[in-house]
């Protein structure tokens, strides 16, 4: 037995990683929009911890830099940045996934990455990945099994919440049953309970990762999507997870804690190659808990300041931010999707 355990993310941070927008097929006329987002989300998260920012060139570095002088609560000091090239800007599934060891050390472990089943290219994430713990100073392990970040939830107790139709898709690990899938889990994350939803939500071209849908907020308290027009495409598999939620418990044997989150209305944009606007993949759920701050996506609909009023609740030694996020989702993804914590 490794003896390897991941903490849950309100666990003290060592940091965060992150990488910096830079690519038109990823975010097209938004492109510019979306480094400033990402600016602000950098600038949060610098406030309490470290952030360590991928960046594909000295342009690129350059930009960056240029754009955090030009806010004002940035700690500029805890910002370190790294030409570190990248495919793509969701650095939580192609980072490797940081736990401690039996000595309480941190070890980065780095699991395939594919791009969700060979939907895009992805050769310089891979590499990428594999390069962040030699920056850190981290020890790295190289686990042979592909696995995103984004589609695991812990709860830092020996429970691990994910989705059936991420992690047994044929198109990330064909040779594996489900029983090998929950052992590799048991064996590197140090959990001892394996709970699976079913499906995520309209859009996520990631095959439905959890941190779309259900999050834990508490070792024993999860808050979840909820749609509740029963038109919506979400509805249904929303609330077959709610349902399974329901009937899971903790290691203790004792039920989860279960809030529920609304989904914001429905967000749209029309991609050049399409002729008809995209649903995208908006959700509260895709928010990241730091040190002092929890940052949330917002849309500017009516849901917004109820599910910040929520989280808030839950969260009360933090403070909440929302941050308009629309321009980072048209890249099909959110704030959780951009980062990873680093323990402490």
């Amino acid at each position: 037995m490794n003896g390897y355990t991941m903490p849950a993310e309100w666990e003290k941070h060592m940091g965060t990683v992150t990488t910096y927008p830079h690519s038109y097929e990823n975010f097209f006329d938004r492109l510019e929009q979306a480094r400033e987002t990402f600016v602000k989300m950098v600038a949060v998260i610098s406030q309490s911890e470290n952030v360590f920012i991928n960046v594909n060139s000295e342009e690129d570095r350059r930009d960056l830099i240029d754009r955090l002088n030009a806010v004002t609560n940035a700690k500029k000091e805890n910002v370190h940045i790294f030409i570190n090239e990248t495919d793509d800007v969701w650095c939580r599934d192609y980072c490797p996934v940081f736990v401690k060891d039996s000595k309480g050390e941190t070890v980065a472990l780095k699991f395939r990455f594919n791009a969700w089943g060979e939907k895009y290219p992805y050769e310089k994430d891979q590499k990428a990945g594999e390069k962040i713990p030699q920056f850190l100073g981290i020890k790295r392990i190289d686990v042979n099994m592909v696995l995103e970040g984004g589609s695991i939830e812990v709860n830092g107790k020996g429970v691990l919440i994910t989705t059936e139709s991420c992690l047994l898709n044929k198109n990330r690990n064909p040779q594996m049953s489900r029983e090998e899938i929950e052992q590799n889990l048991k064996k590197y994350l140090g959990v001892e309970k394996i709970l699976w939803l079913k499906e995520g939500i309209l859009g996520d071209d990631t095959d439905g990762h959890v941190d779309d849908i259900t999050r834990f907020v508490k070792y024993d308290t999860v808050v979840t999507a909820i749609e509740k027009d029963k038109n919506d495409p979400n509805y249904e598999p929303l609330m077959e997870n709610f349902e399974r939620l329901k009937k899971f418990t903790n290691t203790d044997g004792k039920p989860l804690r279960i809030i529920t989150l609304p989904m914001p209305q429905p967000v749209y944009y029309q991609y050049p190659d399409s002729n008809v606007p995209q649903r995208l993949p908006a959700s509260y759920a895709n928010f990241y808990i730091t040190n002092r701050h929890v940052i949330v996506p917002t849309f500017n609909c009516k849901n917004d300041e109820i599910a910040l009023q929520i989280l808030q609740r839950l969260f009360p030694e933090r403070k909440v931010v929302g941050i308009y996020a629309y321009d980072i989702l048209v890249g099909l993804g959110g704030f959780h999707c951009l980062t990873m914590q680093v323990p402490q």
